[in-house]
């Protein structure tokens, strides 16, 4: 068993590496072996393109040792058509005598068709192998398909005396309390995930663009909430030049190709509602970086999965209160800023 786990390690390994360009399909890592011995890697491509056991089976040179061999996968091959046909049957085909999975995938539309095929078809088939670790790897996937809505993480950065930002400011702008380095990491975490939800006092007070300018990657869907449509087509957000997506409680609006307008009701079910129409439009994770109101909302209604909180050195002394969020963390330093990880097992 432990050889299993070292490869499906081998595995979860170059799944990274498929992240976040595949989403919204999970990034999977495949490994074939021969006599102990890899003879072939690979890992999903960007959306739309070869998934991991493709790429591993044409990595492999010599083909006639493929039914000799074992594939390692760290989560369930496919077997239905979408943007590509059925990895099982290229399995099936190569004859691999042997596949060890780490995680079976809950997506219906696989949900355990992928295994039962191999198996009536003979193969000799080990899963739940670092099943843990492989869910893991994939937990943007699986909270969206297990849960039906997008996988959350809360981001602010607070003063050391607990503010977000001073009660007024004398320009639309951002009051910046972190320094450059955490600022370029929330750009990298950005670029990490596919959306990025707002308010619309945010917006109105630092016309954020809410792009990856310090970063090298994808700038993330933009989610604006503008109830009453108070923000004006001069913001970044309404320039689009990314799409973004407005929920509003305004009805009739017509939508653009980058600009994509949402209608719900703002009220105590408003962070259910977000979530249904994240859903919808297939969305798999989120950061809201919104201000004190849109970040409790969410923590009050305990629909969250990852809270990353910034401490800077400066003091405010009065302003808008930080959002309370309580539980344990894990700390670490970005040289004078404190970050605060806080992970919700619910």
């Amino acid at each position: 068993m432990k050889i299993h786990q070292f490869y499906i390690n081998r595995c979860l390994e170059l799944a990274k590496n498929g992240l976040p360009a595949a989403m919204p399909n999970p990034s999977v890592g495949a490994v074939i072996v021969y006599e102990n011995k890899i003879i072939g890697e690979g890992f999903t491509a960007a959306y739309g393109g070869s998934h991991a056991e493709v790429n591993a089976i044409n990595s492999v040179k010599d083909k006639s040792l493929l039914s000799k061999s074992t594939l390692y996968v760290s989560l369930e091959p496919c077997s239905h058509f979408g943007k590509t046909p059925p990895c099982c049957d290229l399995i099936l085909k190569n004859n691999i005598p042997n596949i060890v999975i780490g995680t079976m995938d809950t997506n219906s539309k696989v949900a355990g068709n992928g295994i039962k095929k191999l198996i009536e078809a003979g193969k000799n088939v080990i899963v739940g192998v670092l099943e843990k670790e492989c869910i893991e790897s994939n937990k943007r996937f699986f909270t969206f398909h297990n849960k039906k809505r997008p996988y959350i993480i809360l981001k602010w950065a607070e003063s050391q005396d607990g503010f977000l930002s001073p009660e007024k400011k004398d320009k639309v702008e951002p009051i910046w309390i972190t320094n450059e380095y955490s600022r370029q990491l929330v750009h990298k975490w950005r670029s990490e995930e596919q959306a990025i939800l707002v308010g619309t006092n945010t917006v109105l007070e630092d016309n954020p663009r809410l792009d990856v300018r310090d970063w090298k990657g994808k700038n993330p869907t933009r989610i604006v909430l503008d109830r009453t449509g108070k923000i004006s087509n001069n913001c970044h957000v309404k320039d689009q030049k990314i799409k973004t997506i407005i929920i509003t409680e305004q009805e009739n609006l017509t939508s653009f190709e980058n600009l994509i307008y949402e209608y719900a009701i703002f009220d105590l079910q408003l962070p259910i509602k977000i979530c249904a129409l994240l859903y919808k439009n297939n969305i798999q994770s989120v950061i809201i970086e919104g201000g004190n109101q849109t970040l409790q909302t969410f923590i009050d209604a305990n629909i969250w999965d990852e809270a990353r909180v910034f401490k800077g050195e400066i003091y405010l002394k009065h302003g808008i209160q930080a959002p309370i969020l309580k539980g344990h963390y894990h700390s670490e330093k970005i040289k004078n800023d404190k970050l605060k990880l806080f992970f919700n097992h619910d």
